[in-house]
């Protein structure tokens, strides 16, 4: 048996998934049966297929030994973190698509697992449908990754597609976003989307996967595209490239530091993620033995973040008390200050009145547009 805990867009799309493909995902995780014991949810739900199902109370689920693998699709920090860790130490394997509980918890709940041999797995945290996190600790286990640069979230990559292509204002591409279904692009509140933090947590666990200590939000330089005009839009174009709001993050050298930043980009042309476009997500990982590898895909969306969920949920059946020990990392205590590369980097400044030969002396040799 399992339990999902939250009845969402991914909640409720896990709950479709497994009914649609039962028999499928039945044979796919070794198991004789896969039912889905109990769905938490504090709304009710009448009229819904799975009716008979719903429950308030946590604890219903946390004593109930024949429930295995518990999903987790309720966001948030809190309570979400009190009953994941409870089902880890209760020796249930849990499985989430909560980017801000693995971001900020996720080295602790990944120490849970292994001390009760349960597993804690996120693959749907990142990326949506797009399978990311078990290629970098599995398939590209060999490589030593330096660094990794992606267009990670979907809302954004939607606003600038239009500002780019359809000459939209922010705000009114914004609206279209949501005009076109909060359930496909954006969420009822989109400050985390278009400020940049639900990149940032993203950042931060695929810089905790590949370079093996925990990167925490707050350490990582953040901003969205809120300021981003159509005239900066034309800029980037007159340049040979498109503007994208990229997460990057990349370890030092001597493999001492990190650094790590979210920020709109100029692109160029010629990069592989230029061409991404709309809600489509894509990461480039580059490792010393394979070189770059790009994953790219749907990087929201109900069925495609719900796929990824129920894959983990099989992967978990499928292994039992066998613990990924490949998904893994290092504590870290929190550095002063942010994850700021030290390297010399190219910036773009807009400049209202400002003769160039001015601009020039400012900030030195260099394009002024």
């Amino acid at each position: 048996y399992i339990a999902i805990m939250g009845y969402g867009v991914v909640g409720s799309g896990v709950a479709e998934v497994i009914n649609k493909n039962h028999d499928s995902i039945v044979r796919k995780s070794t198991q004789s049966e896969l039912e889905i014991k109990y769905i938490l949810d504090l709304k009710d739900f009448p009229g819904d297929p799975n009716e008979k199902l719903f429950i308030k109370d946590f604890n219903i689920i946390l004593n109930d030994p024949e429930v295995k693998v518990v999903v987790e699709t309720m966001g948030g920090l809190h309570p979400a973190y009190e009953f994941v860790s409870a089902c880890l130490k209760a020796g249930k394997s849990v499985v989430t698509s909560n980017k801000e509980l693995v971001a900020a918890k996720g080295c602790e709940l990944l120490g849970y697992a292994a001390e009760h041999n349960v597993n804690f797995l996120f693959e749907a945290s990142v990326g949506g449908g797009i399978p990311i996190i078990r290629p970098i600790s599995q398939c590209l286990a060999a490589n030593e990754i330096n660094e990794f640069a992606g267009i990670l979230n979907g809302t954004t990559n939607f606003i600038l597609t239009r500002m780019i292509n359809d000459g939209m204002a922010f705000e009114d591409a914004l609206k279209l976003a949501h005009r076109l279904g909060t359930v496909r692009f954006s969420e009822r509140d989109p400050s985390a989307d278009i400020l940049g933090f639900d990149a940032c947590r993203k950042v931060c666990i695929l810089a905790s996967l590949c370079f093996g200590k925990h990167v925490y939000p707050d350490q990582v330089h953040t901003e969205g595209i809120t300021e981003i005009t159509l005239e900066d839009v034309e800029y980037a174009k007159d340049w040979g490239g498109v503007i994208k709001l990229l997460g990057r993050a990349r370890k030092s050298e001597d493999g001492k530091h990190i650094y790590a930043i979210v920020s709109p980009a100029f692109v160029d042309h010629h990069s592989q993620l230029a061409s991404v476009d709309d809600v489509f997500n894509a990461i480039l990982v580059r490792g010393d033995a394979i070189g770059d590898v790009v994953f790219y895909g749907r990087g929201a969306g109900k069925l495609p973040t719900a796929s990824a969920v129920v894959a983990d949920v099989v992967d978990a059946l499928k292994n039992g008390s066998k613990v990924h020990d490949s998904l893994f990392w290092q504590p870290a205590e929190p550095v002063e200050g942010m994850l700021t590369d030290p390297a010399p980097a190219a910036y773009y400044v807009r400049a209202a009145g400002v003769a160039p030969a001015v601009v020039e002396a400012i900030y030195g040799r260099g394009r002024v547009v």
